[in-house]
């Protein structure tokens, strides 16, 4: 994500009508480069279909930006960038080729490219690179302004300090740190505070610097010879891992000098996060700009495109059949039909039927043929709800399906072979289950080609103002009322609740409050008590297992089926109603009713 000052830069590019030219031979490739950039605000976009119309366009008007192929009729982009560097032009150039290899991509940086870029160019790639060189280009022609009067060495030295993202430290032949970018200082705060008061000191006697630098400058000194460009991971304490690209040259002057080192260090992490994608707020129907959910969004982009089985985990509400429409759309598949299959809501001994199907006359009430779902789900996705809670032996049809991919109808003996791809999702610990013998170990590894863990609504409380502002428009609709917003007071109270029942318990609470509301703003009074009212809610103690949401009612306590009788009774036998209230799934309230053996027909 770009942060305050890029996107600063960024307007003041597009403002000041940054002109732009398109070198290519292809007029379609020219017409779509011209699009792009101008459509994301850049401009006065020209363009020339050779070399020898570019030199004249650059004879006659100043451009901050060239985009130039490199193989084209007659003299190539490579000629042109020689061209342009002869001129004395100052302007970035990135280079763009359908054929790259070494060394054109060598030749294009040696002569001063900017970047390099091979065909097919996507179009976030060549906006991204364009911004780049228009916000190094700016800060080159502001630089110039300032250093006018400052002999060579002192120019090159500022205008690297200034102009890149780069940590760039200088020390002399004794590790005495000479000078640090704006950059390096900012890390080494970040890295060290209490370090930083010692910055004039030897590199090697930082505490964070010294593991990241001290090696290479060391060698340096040492060889007097460039260090190759290698990787060094750092351990930040609060941050995890972070890796660097480091190197290191010998600092000399124009005569050949050698005064000590400079040091370059780029945080990998970070750079190729922001070279991704700016923090999304959502992909289709999931919701949420927090840190695991943009986790989970390149997950579902890049899974959805291999045709592999997929298993979702995660507590109760917290979106795992969103993911796997998710999966869907990003799929090949995504015109052909998905279909969904609660495991819990449907009868054991039904099952297998509706799974596979059932010839005419294979059982009592097999009236006539029924095509499963399966079959009906042929060419696409076929998503299994709640797994972890089929029995035995439909965990035996559903591993030799996955592994041969055909099936045998109930009452038929010929097989049918279909095309469907698997996704399973569980609230359970399936493994726990396989310890526990009560899943097998062979189809959990089959179903778990790939795994995505959905987080709990508790450890992504970021996400919740965004959840909230959804349903608020989604119910207001609904319930045809002029719900604008919620108040401050009554978001922090959202905030600070734990959400046993996640995103799906956050949505019934909303649409609650849209209910109650008398006004256009939500307020805490329609909240419901227990999430008034925290601070007299004693504190929940946190549990070992990774879906603990529903660990009352899972706890098998003595009052845990008068609880759901009574519930039911209350909600005049409504089960969707009693889950809710009892913050579970409906497939675990199913599952619970037959386990205590309850009618909630006799209840009423």
């Amino acid at each position: 994500m770009m942060d305050s000052n890029e996107i600063k830069s960024e307007n003041s590019i597009t403002e000041n009508n940054s002109p732009i030219l398109v070198v290519d031979d292809e007029e379609s490739l020219r017409l779509t480069f011209k699009m792009f950039l101008s459509r994301a605000g850049y401009g006065p976009v020209s363009s020339a279909s050779s070399y020898d119309e570019a030199l004249e366009l650059l004879k006659t008007q100043k451009f901050d930006l060239i985009v130039s192929d490199i193989v084209m009729e007659g003299s190539s982009g490579i000629d042109l960038l020689r061209q342009v560097k002869e001129l004395g032009l100052k302007c970035p150039m990135v280079m763009v080729t359908g054929y790259p290899n070494i060394n054109s991509a060598a030749e294009a940086v040696r002569l001063g490219a900017f970047d390099y870029l091979a065909k097919p160019v996507k179009k976030d790639n060549l906006l991204r690179t364009a911004r780049m060189a228009l916000q190094q280009y700016n800060l080159h022609k502001e630089n110039e302004k300032l250093i006018l009067e400052k002999d060579r060495y002192q120019q090159y030295l500022e205008t690297v300090f200034r102009s890149i993202k780069d940590l760039v430290v200088t020390v002399d032949s004794e590790m005495i740190i000479i000078d640090m970018n704006n950059e390096a200082k900012k890390w080494l705060k970040k890295l060290s505070p209490e370090a930083q008061a010692h910055a004039d000191g030897r590199i090697d006697e930082l505490p964070c610097f010294s593991e990241i630098f001290a090696f290479d400058a060391q060698t340096v000194l040492r060889e007097e010879n460039e260090v190759a460009e290698h990787r060094v991971e750092f351990e930040m304490e609060g941050h995890g891992v972070t890796v660097f690209r480091v190197s290191a040259a010998p600092l000399l002057t124009s005569d050949g000098y050698f005064l000590g080192v400079v040091l370059v260090a780029r945080d990998v992490s970070r750079l190729e996060a922001l070279e991704q994608r700016d923090v999304r707020t959502g992909l289709h129907r999931l919701v949420g700009n927090s840190r695991p959910m943009q986790t989970v969004y390149t997950l579902v982009e890049n899974v959805g495109k291999v045709d592999t089985t997929i298993l979702i985990t995660g507590e109760s509400g917290t979106g795992k059949e969103l993911v796997a429409e998710a999966l869907h759309l990003e799929s090949p598949r995504r015109d052909m039909p998905m279909v969904k299959v609660d495991c819990t809501a449907i009868p054991e001994n039904l099952l297998e039927s509706e799974l596979f199907g059932h010839k005419k006359g294979s059982f009592t009430g097999a009236d006539r043929d029924r095509q499963g779902r399966i079959l009906q789900a042929d060419g696409g996705t076929l998503f299994l709800d709640e797994i972890g809670d089929i029995s035995s032996m439909m965990q035996l049809r559903l591993l030799r399906f996955l592994q041969e991919r055909t099936f045998y109808p109930v009452g038929e003996d010929r097989p049918i072979k279909v095309d469907v791809r698997v996704i399973t999702a569980t609230n359970a610990d399936l493994k726990s289950q396989v310890v526990a013998g009560n899943f097998r170990e062979d189809l959990y590894y089959r179903l778990k080609v790939v795994d995505i863990v959905l987080p709990p609504l508790r450890e992504r409380s970021d996400d919740i103002p965004l959840l909230v502002k959804k349903f608020i428009e989604r119910f207001s609709k609904r319930l045809d009322k002029s719900i604008h917003g919620i108040s401050d007071q009554a978001l922090g109270q959202l905030i600070k609740y734990r959400w046993p029942g996640n995103v799906r318990e956050l949505e019934h609470v909303v649409e609650r409050a849209c209910v109650l509301c008398s006004g256009m703003t939500i307020t805490q009074s329609n909240l419901p008590l227990e999430i008034q009212d925290q601070e007299n809610v004693p504190s929940q103690p946190e549990s070992n297992s990774p879906y603990s949401h529903q660990a009352e009612l899972e706890s098998g306590n003595e009052n845990e089926e008068e609880r759901i009788i009574n519930t039911l009774k209350l909600t005049y036998g409504n089960k969707a109603q009693a889950a809710r209230i009892l913050g579970i799934d409906r497939s675990t309230l199913y599952r619970k009713l037959r386990q205590f053996d309850i009618d909630a027909d006799n209840l009423l």
